[in-house]
């Protein structure tokens, strides 16, 4: 659990306790009747950004959030929650990656993968590991698995608690990146999605897919779809079978951005159609029948979830 490992960071001058008497009094008690004066200064906090300056280990993470123009926000009053990644969880992204984010050309992209490391207020470690999910300042919602450890999506949170006047920091061994594409453009960009992407254009889904959501959707692969009847998909993609077509469809989809580590522990789920799927996750996940082969496809209104089979809902 996160208080396990929880570390606190005090930045700041210590202060000088002088108990039972005043700073003149003790002076006066050292110096007979000659009062020396005792300067006592007061602990202070840095703010997020001077704090993460002086810890030494977030040099890119600096560099990036100058580049994003975003220093004055990080300066503000907030509160915010920060999940920092370290130097080395930036180093672990492909070659160039980082030099091309920096690109001034690349500064609203490099602003939102910034910001979706951002939560608004100030949440503490004991407070994280009571949460599922989290919005980001970004808009999208980061995954909180608490399970072994605690990990934000993929990252695992290796510092806890770094108090700030604006806020706190943990540290993540990761960096985060939030889907850039929606729904239907990453089912279309994927390749293995096509029998789905014309039945959601036949259906009339696309604008609904497409939409702010968060969505949900059990994405069966075009093999799936390959294990229906002969004819049954030939025939669902008819104009005059688009309502049916419409409902087995918004079957394979659940409102809300519901990550892996949320499905596992569900017994069904009610979707968009209106009817509940099963959820049983004794043995891998499985969603009615049908196998969840590939979670956590982040996109940005949802997430997909492929499956093997195709679901079909009671008529």
């Amino acid at each position: 659990m996160l208080h396990a490992f929880k570390s606190r960071y005090v930045y700041g001058t210590a202060t000088l306790l002088l108990l039972g008497a005043s700073a003149a009094e003790a002076g006066k008690k050292c110096a007979g009747s000659a009062v020396t004066t005792i300067a006592v200064k007061h602990e202070t906090k840095s703010d997020i950004v001077d704090t993460a300056v002086s810890a030494n280990s977030f040099k890119t993470l600096v560099a990036a959030v100058k580049a994003a123009g975003l220093v004055d926000t990080l300066k503000g009053n907030g509160p915010f929650t920060v999940f920092a990644p370290t130097d080395e969880a930036f180093a672990k992204l492909p070659a160039g990656t980082v030099e091309t984010l920096l690109k001034p050309e690349n500064k609203a992209k490099l602003t939102a993968i910034l910001t979706y490391h951002v939560v608004p207020g100030d949440v503490k470690a004991a407070d994280v590991v009571k949460i599922k999910s989290a919005k980001t300042v970004q808009g999208e919602s980061i995954a909180i698995d608490t399970s072994n450890g605690v990990k934000v999506n993929g990252a695992n949170v290796v510092k806890t608690d770094i108090d700030c006047s604006n806020g706190v920091i943990h540290v993540i061994d990761a960096v985060l990146l939030p889907g850039e594409k929606d729904i239907v453009d990453t089912a279309v960009n994927a390749g293995s999605f096509k029998t789905l992407v014309e039945a959601v254009k036949a259906a009339g889904l696309v604008d609904t897919l497409k939409g702010p959501g968060p969505f949900t959707v059990f994405a069966p692969t075009d093999e799936a779809f390959s294990k229906l009847p002969d004819g049954t998909l030939e025939s669902l993609l008819k104009p005059e079978n688009k309502e049916k077509l419409a409902a087995i469809l918004t079957y394979h989809v659940v409102a809300g951005k519901v990550l892996s580590n949320d499905v596992v522990k569900l017994d069904s789920a009610k979707t968009l159609q209106g009817q509940s799927v099963t959820v049983d996750a004794k043995n891998g996940v499985k969603i009615n029948d049908a196998t969840v082969i590939k979670a956590d496809i982040e996109t940005s209104n949802g997430v997909i979830h492929v499956i093997d089979a195709v679901l079909l809902p009671k008529e």
